[in-house]
């Protein structure tokens, strides 16, 4: 497709799910350019995970073979106490019967992948990067964006249809949805951190446990050059109780161990010293958990949302990043129809905003669950977390079968 005025679709945001939605639609024939903040795109962040669902859309963009050479194709969930005993188990991705596997994968190698690939194919001009929007505007064929850059001097891009991909703090949400950027805060405090280590389990496996405080521990290794020397770099996340923590907190504000050990001192399970994990981690990085309350429409005219400027969520059901991908492919199919472009993004939003609000939903209901389990019988635990589980894997099947995801996988992280 080209669009009606012959102009590219602007993308805000050079993140995972603004990048993706420029590769997708340059799989549709349709050009892009992506504005983004940052003078330079750097590696940062930690591990996520992402679906086998979206694994299948990035790997009909080619990209099949780097996400095999970077991330770890995760096997199996355990689910445990802070002793160490298994509580649960279930089998991902591959093993789950999927075609395609689950990756657990750092962010920033995800993010420089997508980006190398984005200038390999649209040209090195396709994201520009040290450009911060300011504002946009519509007119009869297309979109406006007015930027800065920054030494504050004024950009103007111009395209057929402008998509807000810009994260958390999204300014195109901002100037949609004036009244409804506020957070939600589940009153948990998080801190992540990587530790490097001589090996983990089988080196595909991930493990969620919880405490009797309702503390919780996700830890996997996310890479598979750290694996192929008998290494396991190790992504972990810590999730403590916290009622009252402010929301407005940093999203990447660095954290220290001196609070966050104690919260783990009496964690032993025997195979993993887990105070040891989390102290010898090179950076902590803070925050609290919070997502936005679900939205009735993303966009207006010839703009839309996606990623987590239109659904922010818990991290709690491995589909976050998941979802972004997902988006832009649905987007990139809606666009590559021809016709209307207006009527093009209302035909995504009616796809993937009914999806990706009720995972929003499922992931407060299972933080609500998992932390209800302090104080249950190990018996009580194993059953809660079979029922939670076979919960959310129904509740987002149940609206994924219209919105394009085929989710074997039931935790985030």
């Amino acid at each position: 497709m080209t669009s009606a005025d012959g102009a590219d679709i602007v993308i805000v945001g050079a993140g995972i799910g603004g990048l993706a939605t420029a590769l997708a639609l340059h799989s549709h024939g349709i050009s892009a350019t992506v504005l983004e903040t940052a003078e330079e795109i750097r590696p940062l962040g930690v591990g996520i995970n992402v679906q086998p669902a979206a694994i299948a859309e990035l790997t009909a963009l080619g990209l099949g073979d780097a996400l095999a050479a970077t991330g770890i194709p995760t096997r199996e969930h355990l689910y445990l106490d802070h002793r160490g005993t298994t509580l649960w188990n279930e089998p991902r991705g591959v093993a789950a019967g999927n075609e395609y596997p689950q990756y657990s994968i750092h962010r920033g190698e995800l993010q420089l992948l997508l980006l190398e690939a984005v200038r390999e194919r649209l040209g090195p001009g396709a994201v520009r990067t040290g450009l911060r929007l300011d504002s946009f505007e519509q007119t009869a064929t297309g979109v406006r964006a007015l930027a800065r850059d920054q030494s504050g001097g004024a950009a103007e891009v111009t395209g057929a249809a402008l998509v807000g991909a810009d994260g958390l703090h999204s300014r195109v949400r901002a100037q949609l949805h004036p009244d409804r950027t506020a957070l939600s805060g589940g009153g948990v405090h998080m801190w992540r951190g990587l530790t490097e280590l001589d090996g983990f389990l089988d080196g595909r496996t991930m493990i969620v446990a919880n405490d009797e405080h309702s503390a919780r521990l996700v830890a996997y290794p996310i890479s598979a050059r750290h694996a192929a020397r008998g290494r396991a770099l190790l992504n972990w996340v810590c999730l403590v109780p916290s009622p009252g923590l402010s929301v407005d907190a940093d999203w990447d504000d660095n954290g220290r161990i001196e609070e966050l050990a104690p919260h783990y001192a009496h964690w032993d399970f025997g195979w993993l010293d887990v105070p040891g994990v989390l102290a010898r981690s090179e950076r902590i990085l803070q925050y609290p958990m919070v997502d936005r309350d679900p939205l009735e429409h993303w966009g207006e005219g010839r703009t839309t949302l996606l990623g987590d400027a239109a659904h922010l969520m818990y991290p709690i059901g491995a589909n976050g990043a998941s979802q972004a991908v997902l988006d832009a492919a649905a987007l990139a199919a809606e666009l590559g129809t021809g016709g209307d472009v207006e009527a093009a993004l209302r035909r995504y939003e009616d796809v993937r905003l009914p999806a990706t609000n009720e995972i929003v939903r499922a992931n407060r209901r299972m933080d609500r669950s998992e932390r209800s389990m302090a104080g249950r019988t190990d018996r009580e635990k194993s059953t809660l977390l079979e029922a939670v589980t076979d919960d959310y894997r129904e509740a987002v099947e149940r609206r994924l079968d219209n919105g394009g995801l085929d989710t074997s996988g039931a935790r985030a992280r």
